[in-house]
């Protein structure tokens, strides 16, 4: 199809022409504050959805005595999967209508900090479920509905998180200061989850002399998550500037929907790539979480790997993921995101398909193949972003990223989808859904490889540096 130039509404700012992209010394105090939040919010990701509360809500310790244990604790699951249903569609449609609010008013820093403080406030109220007998189910309902509440702020925060990311550093380290985030992430994850494990999990008398009676070895941890994420949160409210616009209040809730629809339409005529990547991206970066959401599973189930073992391998995983997306930074804004993401996912498939056909093998081959997984699973997420940022339009960038959530959250349900249609078709062996997680990833890099990107944005490293970026093909 012939080119078609881009409106002046969607213009951007003439790419920086030099040799380094207006390259600047990495670790700034803004960058670095920046990062502190990514830090800090892996008290979220790791202690409270992935391997702490959510366990514990669907444990026998949830089970009244004489109930039926099984069946309980798959009600209990049950409640816990409609609850991230329904907050994963609150994200859906709230997220690009609230981001397109935050670039009207060019302040991201306000809806970053409340929809924290709210995400906090939720994870506060955990430390209060208990296992009281008698009250059980309604610990659980109180507590699945605490962590449905502080999903949806923490997604939103999220999108405001990642639009600032263009207001701290210049396109010559982009690729850098995201991997730079993202690591933290991970590695802020695992130094958290060792606290938590040495000081109140594992031992029968923990700090304080905390026990598990009451839960409270449980409920300990998600305090001292809470006050870990309430004092990372701070560093990037107070570092990072920003100037709003003079009319902070030009649009309205009901006008950012009207104004999203225009958008998407003004999209498909002038940024189309902008869409298939958006599309794209979905798909793969749910492969991308199914690859962790199932690793524990599969070394537990499959390769036999004990309680104390699967936590080894937790932080191991998280670890070396943590090590390879903060490298791989640098490969970003040497090479480009759209390599960095394209290589990552071609060693995945490669690297699980290798876990599927040697699962015979034993602990060894998974710990090997799970290693690989994890060091690329984090600079592809990285990239991903990093990409993302390259493609927003400036003032545009919450927007952007708010549609980025929502394509994420319609395409959560692939990945478990997928492993389960797997599993069954393989006779109900688990190690066959590593194959659905597979067809995911294979589905998601084939639609980002038909995915034509403009030059100028670059999209493929410093080489990709023009005076005026290339219009749009569509």
């Amino acid at each position: 199809m012939p080119d078609e130039p881009l409106d002046a509404d969607a213009a951007v700012a003439p790419a920086d022409p030099s040799p380094t992209g207006g390259r600047e010394r990495l670790l700034r105090k803004p960058v670095l504050a920046w990062a502190a939040w990514d830090w800090g919010s892996s008290a979220f990701n790791a202690v409270v959805t992935t391997f702490v509360f959510t366990v514990w809500l669907t444990s026998k310790t949830f089970v009244e005595p004489g109930q039926d244990l099984d069946h309980t604790m798959g009600v209990h699951s049950e409640w816990l999967g409609t609850a991230m249903t329904i907050s994963g569609l609150a994200v859906a449609l709230l997220a690009p209508a609230l981001g397109a609010l935050a670039d009207a008013s060019g302040r991201r820093k306000p809806w970053l900090g409340w929809n924290t403080l709210v995400t906090v406030l939720a994870m506060a109220g955990m430390v209060f479920v208990r296992p009281t007998q008698g009250h059980l189910a309604g610990a659980v309902v109180l507590g699945v509905t605490l962590l449905a509440i502080g999903t949806v702020f923490y997604e939103l925060a999220s999108v405001a998180y990642n639009a600032l990311l263009l207001k701290i550093t210049t396109p010559g380290n982009l690729g850098r200061v995201s991997g730079l985030g993202w690591g933290s992430g991970y590695v802020g994850g695992i130094v958290l989850l060792l606290i938590l494990f040495v000081g109140f999990i594992n031992p029968t008398v923990g700090w304080f002399g905390v026990t598990s009676a009451g839960g409270w070895d449980i409920r300990a941890s998600i305090a001292v998550a809470t006050v870990w994420m309430a004092i990372f949160a701070i560093p990037v409210l107070v570092a990072v500037k920003e100037t709003p616009e003079s009319d902070p209040h030009r649009i309205s809730p009901l006008g950012a929907y009207a104004k999203l629809g225009r958008d998407i339409a003004r999209l498909w005529r002038t940024r189309r790539s902008m869409l298939g990547y958006l599309v794209a991206s979905a798909v793969y970066r749910d492969g991308l979480t199914g690859v962790f959401t199932f690793g524990a599973v599969l070394a537990a189930g499959t390769f036999g790997f004990s309680s104390s073992q699967v936590i080894v391998f937790a932080i191991a995983a998280n670890l070396v993921a943590g090590v390879f997306t903060i490298s791989a930074g640098w490969l970003d804004d040497r090479f480009g995101p759209r390599r960095v993401i394209i290589v990552s996912l071609v060693v995945l498939v490669l690297s699980a398909t290798a876990v599927f056909v040697l699962h015979a093998k034993g602990q060894t081959v998974f710990w090997v193949a799970a290693l690989v997984l994890a060091a690329c699973v984090g600079p592809a997420q990285s990239a991903s972003r990093g990409l993302l940022a390259r493609m927003s339009d400036e003032g545009r960038e919450a927007e952007s990223f708010g549609l980025y959530a929502t394509t994420g959250r319609v395409a959560t349900f692939l990945a478990p989808a997928a492993w389960t249609l797997a599993i069954r078709w393989g006779g109900d062996h688990q190690y066959w859904g590593i194959l659905g997680i597979v067809a995911v990833l294979v589905v998601g890099l084939v639609l980002f490889l038909l995915v034509r990107f403009p030059a100028g944005r670059r999209v493929d490293g410093r080489d990709d540096v023009l005076a005026t970026p290339e219009p749009e093909r569509v």
